[in-house]
């Protein structure tokens, strides 16, 4: 396989949300995303140079579906699909962040004890949205 000088670059974590008028609030509120672009069924979030887009996963008629064991996924947007997503996000420093994150009230309980060091060579610590979604964010350490 040849492989083509693509030059990608940044990617855009898409995180599915059951009530995207709540999800965005809570980002703004709690970690202080501003909203670019809000619909019904999407939003394209930013703070600093981290952009999200988040997707409705609202769909409620698996409820009710006579066939939903052998088919639990049919649209794709079913309201269960949210909080099943994580994304990480380098940040320029994660201690005040950590603390910040803190006050808000959002850390994952695995990292109510502050930041922790990876044996690959990261600082992080992790967070969840209103839906359950994993933010986990990053510094690279040297060596």
């Amino acid at each position: 396989m040849t492989e083509a000088n693509a030059g990608l670059h940044r990617t855009i974590p898409a995180l599915p949300v059951r009530d995207m008028d709540a999800a965005v609030a809570y980002y703004r509120e709690r970690f202080g995303f501003d909203a670019l672009h809000v619909t019904e069924g999407f939003a394209v979030i930013e703070r600093d140079d981290a952009v999200l887009h988040l997707w409705a996963a609202s769909d409620e008629e698996w409820r009710t579906r006579a066939d939903l064991a052998q088919r639990p996924v049919c649209s794709g947007a079913e309201s269960f699909i949210a909080g099943t997503a994580s994304c990480r996000i380098e940040a320029a420093d994660v201690d005040p962040l950590f603390a910040e994150l803190e006050a808000a009230g959002v850390l994952h309980p695995v990292s109510r004890e502050g930041v922790t060091e990876t044996d690959f060579g990261t600082r992080e610590f992790a967070t969840l949205d209103v839906d359950g979604n994993l933010l986990t964010f990053f510094r690279w350490t040297d060596g």
